[in-house]
């Protein structure tokens, strides 16, 4: 039985707009429900669902509440309700927002939540670069600020607090501020005084990436997918290979044509038979790949990181430099299941790419543990 968040004790409130973020969530509260739990106290299970435990005052999850602004991209909140339910499971609350239901919906969302946010003692955030992350940020009195991962990012992130930046995605760096960048600058540069640690706000980042640039004062906690391991699997593992879908070109980074060739080269070299779509993979875009290459396109309803543990997967898993290189190493710790990355060729990039992507990919790879390298496919003619 896991340990599970109860009433009593310290308010903290989560904001999570993707999948990914709320399962990171759900691994933090894990991690700090271990190391401050007490006995554990069972409580009233709901209809359908296992009884949960209560965590006491002591505990640092204690009375977690999970904010989710939902996104309009239906892939995006199919997952989000998924994880939902799971967090539900898991004995926490559960606020949905209809975030971005229409031109009042900011409105209406961030001025339902003010109570919340000034009465909380611990803002914890997926995504620290998103506008309505940062503007939450300028309303609450937390003292306690946790980033969890939202996947490659966190590297950016935590790199750009050290040095002082801007907060700046790492995709768009290099390109020149638009109207509504310099319109919001006032409130990012807010956010970004807010997450540097002081005298009055502690700072912590949890995270399964690597952490090079520590920004002096903040706390870095490792994830390990211990809730994951713990909750799922171990999965069955088939004999072929299945390879991971990247957004890389939906963000403009790298040339559809090019990718399409590239998965098509990897998928033949290595008998791939399963490709696993991100969400944010345009439909198009993934018909092509399914009549072009033969690969049977799955659309997952969690993050992979689940339905790899829950299996069945593939002994091999292909991918390109994503967040995935570094955690599914870690959720599948122990399986024999191998991870292997293919790094982007530069001269797949479009001419819109950042300045920073070439450096940026092969960092997210050479930085990972775990993983097998493989050799650039040739670059399409």
């Amino acid at each position: 039985m896991s340990l599970r968040a109860g009433n009593p004790g310290p308010h903290t409130l989560a904001f999570v707009e993707s999948p990914v973020q709320l399962l990171n969530v759900l691994e933090w509260a894990h991690v700090h429900a271990l190391r401050g739990a007490v006995e554990p106290v069972p409580t009233v299970p709901s209809q359908g669902r296992r009884a949960s435990v209560a965590i006491s005052a002591a505990a640092p999850g204690a009375e977690l509440t999970i904010v989710v602004l939902s996104p309009t991209d239906p892939m995006t909140r199919g997952q989000l309700r998924r994880m939902a339910d799971l967090a539900r499971d898991e004995g926490y609350r559960v606020r949905w927002e209809e975030a971005r239901g229409g031109t009042a919906a900011p409105f209406h969302t961030i001025g339902g939540l003010a109570g919340s946010l000034r009465r909380a003692d611990r803002i914890v955030m997926g995504d620290p670069f998103s506008r309505y992350v940062q503007l939450l940020l300028t309303i609450t009195r937390a003292r306690d600020l946790v980033v969890v991962d939202d996947g490659t990012a966190t590297m950016e992130f935590v790199a750009q607090l050290a040095r002082g930046e801007r907060l700046v995605r790492w995709h768009r760096k290099g390109g020149r501020p638009g109207a509504r960048d310099l319109l919001f600058a006032p409130v990012s540069s807010s956010a970004r005084r807010r997450l540097t640690p002081s005298d009055r706000r502690r700072v912590e980042v949890f995270s399964s990436m690597p952490v090079t640039e520590t920004p002096a004062g903040v706390t870095v906690t490792a994830n390990d997918f211990g809730w994951t391991r713990a909750r799922f699997g171990p999965p069955r593992i088939t004999k072929g290979a299945d390879m991971v879908g990247t957004s890389l070109v939906e963000t403009g980074v790298v040339d559809g044509e090019r990718y399409l060739q590239a998965v098509q080269t990897l998928a033949k070299a290595h008998g791939a038979t399963r490709y696993f779509a991100h969400r944010r993979e345009s439909t198009d875009k993934l018909h092509r790949l399914a009549a072009e290459t033969g690969l049977e396109i799955v659309r997952p309803d969690l993050p992979l990181e689940l339905i790899a543990r829950r299996g069945p997967i593939g002994r091999t898993i292909l991918s390109f430099p994503s967040t995935v290189v570094h955690t599914l190493p870690l959720a599948l710790a122990g399986t024999g299941v191998r991870v292997a990355v293919c790094d982007i060729d530069p001269a797949w990039l479009t001419e819109n790419a950042s300045p920073r992507a070439q450096g940026f990919l092969s960092g997210v790879t050479g930085t990972a543990k775990d993983v097998h390298r493989l050799t650039t496919v040739a670059s399409p003619v």
